[in-house]
Order: C-alpha cells, then structure tokens, then sequence
C-alpha cells in the first residue's frame, strides 16, 4: 500500500533504523534520533543499491516520488542512477568555482598569443573597471540577460557608447568560450543585440588643419609642459605612427644611429596589422630622439617614454591632453597627423604605394605583409626626409606652400 504523507509525518523513531515503503522501490528510512530521509531501492549489474532522494520534510513525499521516476527512466537508458547523481555534484560545483572572472581570464589568455600586449593589457583593464565589479565573483552560468544589461547601462550613463557596445561584444566572447568548454550554456550578450544606445554618427579622427600646421610647429617648441609629451607629438609627426606604437617604443627597436641609414624597427607584436613595421629616420628624427635620450634617466626603464602606470610606458591619452594644452582641444587629434602626412604627401606626388607602406596600412595577404615589411624602404627614406624638410620650412616661413621635389619612382 502506497504511502501517505500523514504516515510519513506521524513516524516515530526506534532504537533501530527502519523503513516505511511507498512503492516502486521507494521507502522513508526513520533514524533512531528522528531523521527521516527517502531512499530508492534499486539494482543495478546484479548489485543491491540505495539512492538517496532527501531529507523529509524538506523533501515532500511529491518530490521523492519525481526523484524515483527520474531515477527509474535513467535506469531503463541503461544509466546507474547513484553515477550519474555523482556526475551532476561535480558539474554543480564546477559550475560555482566557474566565475565570469576566470572565464574571462582564461578567454583572454587563450587568445594572447593573436593579440598585441597592449591590447591584451586593454580588454583586461576594460574588464576589471567596468565588468567585474558586478559580475567578476558570479557564476558563468547563472548570468542572464536583464543582469549583464543592468551592468552595461552604467557604462552608457557615463556617455561612454562605444565603450559599452565593445564590452558587449567582448562579454559575448567570453560566454561563447564557456559555451563550448562545457560551463555555460547560453550567451545572453546575444539577446541585447539592439538594446543598447546606438553611438550615432562615427567620430573620424580630426586632421588639423593645414593652415594651424605653422602655430602647431611653433608652439611644440614653446611647450612647458613635460617636454617627453612634447618629443613623443613632435617624434609622432615626424614617423607617421600610430599613437599605441609611439607611446610603448623601446629603444632596442632603434638600429644604425650613428649609420647613414637609422632606422626604427617596430616588432609585429606591437603593430595593429600584427606585421613587422620599419620606419626610416629623418635627421630630425634622429635629433629629436638625442634630445630625448639627453633627459635624466632616458634610457634606465627601455622605454622611450616611461611611465609607473601598469604598461610601464606613456599612457593612451597623454599626447591627446598635450594636444589640448598646446590650443588644440577639438581641433586635431593626434592620430589625424596620419591623415594630414598622407593628404599632403599625395599632394606632392609622392608615390601613393610608399605613403600607404609608412602608415602601415593592414595587408591582408600574409605573404605579401612580410615582403613588404621592406618594400620601397629607399623612397621612403627620401619621402620621410622630405617630409621632415619641409615641416622646418613651414615652421621657419609661417606659410604652408608646397615645396618644389623631384617625383623619383
């Protein structure tokens, strides 16, 4: 006869442990000091076993009874309940240890080796600001949607959209890898796909004008700011790099100083097409990086610019605030001096194959990115000197008119 909850609830204890069947295999098992707990009996391999379903009341006869048939279904897929129970604690508490902040760690280390450091060093900075804070210490698996949308806003509310539309993606990331290393089972950056605020019209990368080129020069050499600021803007102008490949250049990249053709090698890691780049050196190139290295403990950290932040070098936003100090706030950034060299180097009828090899414009073909890492390195040698050449008259005749060159191909 089946059992009944009052039954259950009215057994009391003996001296010895006993049993009272429900059916099924099904039975509560009183304790001699009252606990009362289910049991499913069962065999398995020709083996007598007990599976233990909880503990009454917290397990109500109801529940016991789903947990036996769960176990009985098992059994007949040809799975010992007792092992599988067993499989399921250990994936639960996985799970627990498998914090969104271990993932994410364990995501970005996985992928270092196709990342530059300081992009690496970048994702993780984002993550530990704005991310892990809230989400750091929780489960992986246990993220929804609505929570991670709550963390995000935070970021909009700062007017920060680009930020926040970047970490949703980097988010969406680190929940696809625990997708497919068995600790997650959703991504719910999926389900915000146009939730967040749209960023609006892209932001380009302000040029300065051409006609400010003349006040720019001058003032940089009238700087009273940290004069590293003023070298790395000046040196920047000069070299056509990137910001991130100025800031972080250490002075081993530096080769033939002395030599008739100086040259700086910047190494793939740190290069956004992830492709060596040379860069040519002008005298003035050269006169600026001695008056650098001239500057109490220059070279003691490798670094052209050091600095006690994490990188060890100048920080991202330095150049810019330079910018700013120098009058220049909203009117040029320092990644539009790319865009000034190459509209006026074209202008001049420089060769537009050397003018894109200087800015390092991403090669998609990976054979052809290593031939060229070379490639037309004498025309631009002549094109950066020209280029530094005509900076000075500029600066000197407060005009910006071309200079007269002889097109060599």
């Amino acid at each position: 006869m089946p059992l009944t909850d009052t039954a259950a609830r009215a057994a009391k204890p003996r001296s010895k442990p006993f049993k009272l069947s429900d059916s099924g295999g099904l039975y509560l098992l009183v304790q001699p000091n009252g606990t009362k707990s289910w049991r499913l009996a069962y065999r398995w391999a020709g083996k007598q076993k007990a599976l233990a379903l909880g503990i009454y009341p917290s397990t109500s006869l109801a529940k016991a009874r789903e947990g036996r048939d769960s176990a009985r279904r098992l059994i007949a897929e040809g799975t010992d309940p007792s092992i599988q129970k067993r499989r399921d604690k250990i994936a639960a508490k996985s799970s627990a240890a498998a914090t969104f902040k271990s993932i994410a760690i364990e995501h970005l280390n996985n992928r270092r080796h196709t990342l530059t450091p300081l992009y690496a060093d970048q994702i993780l900075r984002r993550l530990e600001a704005d991310i892990f804070p809230a989400l750091g210490s929780r489960p992986i698996a246990d993220i929804d949607a609505p929570e991670l949308l709550a963390v995000l806003r935070k970021i909009e509310q700062r007017g920060v959209l680009e930020q926040a539309k970047r970490l949703r993606q980097t988010c969406g990331q680190i929940f696809r890898f625990a997708i497919v290393t068995g600790r997650a089972q959703h991504d719910p950056s999926a389900a915000l796909k146009g939730a967040l605020k749209p960023k609006g019209r892209p932001r380009h990368h302000t040029p300065m004008a051409r006609e400010d080129l003349p006040a720019f020069l001058r003032a940089l050499d009238s700087y009273d700011g940290d004069p590293r600021t003023a070298i790395a803007l000046r040196l920047t102008v000069l070299t056509m790099v990137r910001t991130t490949e100025m800031r972080a250049a250490r002075w081993d990249e530096f080769e033939n100083m002395g030599g008739r053709e100086p040259l700086w090698r910047i190494p793939a890691a740190r290069m956004k097409a992830r492709a060596e780049h040379l860069v040519p050196l002008s005298r003035q190139a050269i006169a600026t990086l001695d008056e650098l290295g001239s500057l109490p403990g220059a070279k003691s950290e490798g670094f052209l610019f050091p600095s006690p932040s994490r990188e060890g070098c100048m920080s991202n936003n330095t150049m810019l605030f330079g910018l700013y100090r120098l009058g220049f706030h909203g009117r040029a950034t320092v990644h539009g001096f790319r865009g000034v060299a190459s509209t006026l180097l074209n202008e001049a009828g420089f060769h537009p194959d050397w003018i894109e090899r200087q800015l390092a414009h991403d090669e998609r073909d990976e054979v052809r990115a290593s031939y060229n890492a070379a490639q037309y390195l004498p025309g631009r040698r002549g094109m950066l000197q020209w280029w530094s050449d005509w900076l000075d008259e500029v600066k000197a005749t407060g005009r910006v008119a071309m200079l007269t060159r002889e097109a060599a191909e």
